[in-house]
């Protein structure tokens, strides 16, 4: 008989060697001797904006760890009186406890149990059972791999008690445990469903968070109500038994009901918009570079978009879309029209069916009828409620699914992004009207003709290669030949207007006009080719096709993104940024870990920035200007403030564009419909002046208004540069005779001279501006 007892503790002990050598791989490694002493939970990793504001977190585990004397001492008691009451006395494995179980399993009760706090917390925090990388070839066989699981838990729970003190353990425990509902750790699990902080808890909600750590799914208070009471006043009723409550105070707790505030974080918590996606794409890029887990690190990212300015941005877009699209509705209704057109006014014939059978639904619905195109069309006019979108807030109707695109298809959108300059820092990133409704992001998704907002780029390189804001080119009809694909070609580009004045004007004053007729003959001269490598220098990315009309901006589709960056280059003085969207990156326990730097690279002379900025506030101060219409916006001209800009419009005004500059900020803006077939029909309405324009407007004024950005001129530092004569006429201004002129008809004067043009305020523009 002994022989026979000395053989089982034999194997039993050589069983538990094994088991903790990991003997031939056979059974998993246990956690190292570093990882028991510095355990790791997971914990969510906190996205803030540059003014401290909270913007989300990402985590597998939801989880924020509490110190022991942060949580209420009657959550302690609930825990012991239930889950371990000999907690004090033993050292990770309680053997009384696993005698009784033993005897219970010999008698057929199967309920199990025995497990210490400290083989939980073993379980919870090595994931002992369930991770891949803690098992071996023992743990797939039926029966066995309980048997290894378990044994793993006594030797960690050992170990554990060796290395940690009482305390310490209770504390790792309830900061690691799941209370269901992406509930992990007793801080997360009180706010969830009590909204109340764990040193707050009161015994009934001690008791009944306890009680959950059973089986937290099937005790959960907000799914199964009726269990999870039952389970709670069994808990109240081990707390008597073990003189933590009085029985008097047990009978009064089980008599009050569950008193929930239920409410659960999001996997990916914060609010939603355009910028989080841009933003998660970057955080993902950091911890890959410098191999950390974005949802189990527990680190704390400081992005650079500042809610101030986010805030007034999207304000901005929806004050100016809310006019925009009563104008457009206004216009289509009285065509008694919709509003996707071809060039000439008419609607596209079925453009609504051809724009569902793109649609991912269009596709989903194919698969499940299996290309029965009678059925397919039977579902896609069956009317059905729905919430969508209105100027107004979400509105419900009964609509189809064609239907509803159409509906949706009239909504003009938006996209707007500021950039500091200086440090290629993103401010605010508007991505659309509302990102419920609408996903797509307009400021890096969406790609579109650029129209007029691209001719810098090709003053840009005439400067660069030795052009001055002042050397004058005639405006005139021209015709430029040129071969494609070896096939000789001609183009005969147009003004906006249809006309040419014949002036012999200086090239800041027609970038100023933004004449068509002076791009393209400037284009000519430096070469079409080098407008896109000049383009692609300062920061446009997407590909580019060299044709004479690139400074008009049919050389390629762009983003609002990669305009603001391009323009940002003048503003900073001929470096180009690396556009930056995380400021600062500490641990969890808030220390300093990465601090990213603005990467610039000089791309351009600073004599060549110095004159864009120059050329760029042409189209303010230039007569008839495309930017005149920021005048308007009375909050912008305090203290001698300076802003350039540059508008643009595609032929079919389809797009609008607007790209504003001061020394501090560089803001991008396009507004237009969906598909390019949907757009407004005439200049007064659809040009980038009209549509574009205003936004940034409103947006400064909104800036200015509350502190947020500094009215100044631009810095002009001249010295140790070559800088060309900036002043393009030689004699002194004059008044005209006359308070309203014919603008073309003055600007011919003045441009066959060389005398300056008027003060604005003396001249009225076409319309009464």
């Amino acid at each position: 008989m002994w022989l026979g007892f000395a053989s089982v503790l034999g194997a039993v002990l050589f069983f538990g060697w094994a088991v903790s050598v990991n003997l031939l791989y056979l059974f998993g490694p246990l956690p190292s001797l570093e990882r028991l002493e510095n355990p790791r939970p997971a914990v969510p990793s906190i996205l803030y904006s540059a003014d401290g504001i909270e913007l989300g977190r990402y985590y597998r585990e939801n989880r924020s760890p509490v110190p022991l004397d942060s949580m209420a001492p009657v959550l302690i008691q609930a825990l012991r009186a239930t889950e371990d009451a000999r907690f004090e006395d033993h050292s990770g494995i309680d053997l009384q406890a696993l005698l009784g179980v033993l005897k219970g399993a010999a008698a057929g009760d199967r309920r199990g149990g025995g497990s210490t706090v400290t083989q939980q917390l073993a379980k919870n925090l090595f994931k002992t059972r369930g991770a891949v990388s803690t098992k071996g070839p023992l743990n797939k066989v039926p029966g066995l791999k309980t048997v290894v699981a378990k044994v793993k838990e006594w030797i960690v729970a050992v170990q554990l008690e060796r290395t940690f003190t009482k305390p310490e353990i209770l504390q790792l425990y309830l900061n690691t445990v799941d209370f269901s509902s992406n509930s992990f750790g007793v801080k997360v699990a009180a706010r969830t469903f009590f909204g109340t902080t764990p040193d707050a808890l009161q015994p009934q909600e001690a008791a009944m968070l306890v009680g959950m750590l059973k089986a937290p799914t099937a005790y959960s208070p907000r799914f199964q109500p009726k269990a999870a009471l039952a389970r709670r006043n069994v808990v109240l009723e081990q707390m008597g038994k073990y003189n933590f409550l009085k029985p008097a105070e047990v009978a009064e707790l089980q008599a009050t009901p569950l008193e929930l505030r239920y409410q659960p974080d999001r996997h990916i918590d914060g609010p939603q918009a355009y910028y989080r996606t841009a933003v998660g794409q970057a955080l993902e890029a950091w911890c890959t570079a410098h191999d950390h887990d974005l949802y189990a690190d527990g680190l704390r990212f400081y992005t650079t978009i500042d809610t101030r300015y986010q805030a007034l941005a999207e304000e901005a877009v929806r004050e100016q879309l809310k006019q925009l699209q009563n104008r457009f509705d206004n216009y289509w209704r009285n065509q008694h029209s919709n509003p996707w057109a071809d060039e000439k006014g008419h609607e596209i014939p079925g453009f609504i069916a051809e724009a569902m059978r793109r649609t991912p639904y269009y596709k989903a619905l194919e698969k499940r009828f299996h290309g029965d195109t009678a059925r397919i069309g039977e579902e896609l006019r069956r009317p059905r409620p729905m919430t969508v979108f209105s100027l107004k807030g979400p509105k419900e109707m009964t609509l189809s699914p064609l239907d509803s695109l159409a509906y949706y298809k009239r909504f003009l959108r938006c996209g707007m992004m500021t950039m500091n300059p200086n440090t290629g820092q993103i401010l605010a990133w508007v991505g659309g009207a509302d990102f419920n409704f609408f996903k797509f992001d307009h400021v890096r998704q969406a790609r579109r003709q650029p129209g007029s907002t691209f001719k810098p780029f090709v003053y840009l390189t005439a400067i660069d290669k030795g052009y001055s804001p002042c050397d004058r080119l005639r405006d005139q009809r021209i015709t430029i030949k040129y071969e494609e694909n070896g096939e000789p070609m001609e183009w005969q580009p147009n003004n906006v207007t249809r006309s040419y004045t014949g002036s012999n004007m200086t090239l800041r004053y027609a970038m100023g006009r933004s004449v068509n007729s002076v791009t393209a003959q400037l284009t000519e001269k430096v070469g079409w080719g080098e407008v896109a490598k000049y383009a692609h220098k300062t920061g446009i990315t997407s590909p580019l096709l060299a044709v004479p009309s690139i400074g008009l901006g049919s050389g390629g589709d762009v983003s609002v993104y990669e305009m603001v960056n391009a323009y940002s280059t003048f503003a900073n003085g001929g470096f180009r940024n690396e556009p930056q969207l995380i400021s600062k990156v500490e641990d969890r326990n808030g220390n300093l870990i990465d601090a990213p730097q603005p990467r610039q690279k000089r791309v351009l002379r600073a004599e060549t920035a110095l004159l864009m900025q120059h050329m760029l506030l042409g189209t303010m101060q230039e007569p008839g200007g495309t930017s005149q219409s920021l005048w308007d916006y009375p909050q912008l001209w305090k203290k001698n403030n300076e802003i350039g800009g540059k508008t643009g419009t595609t032929s079919n005004y389809s797009d609008g564009w607007y790209m504003g500059v001061t020394q501090d900020l560089v803001t991008g803006t396009w507004v237009g419909g969906e598909d390019r077939s949907i757009h407004f029909r005439t200049s007064n309405t659809g040009e980038g002046g009209k549509t574009a324009l205003p936004v940034f407007g409103r947006y400064m004024t909104k800036l200015y208004e509350a502190g947020l950005a500094e009215r100044h001129p631009f810095k002009r530092e001249y010295k140790g540069l070559n800088m060309p004569k900036l002043n393009c006429y030689t004699a002194a201004p004059r008044k005209p005779k006359v308070d309203t002129v014919a603008t073309d008809a003055l600007l011919e004067q003045l441009n066959n001279s060389e005398t300056p043009p008027p003060p604005i305020e003396n001249v009225t523009l076409p319309g009464g501006e």
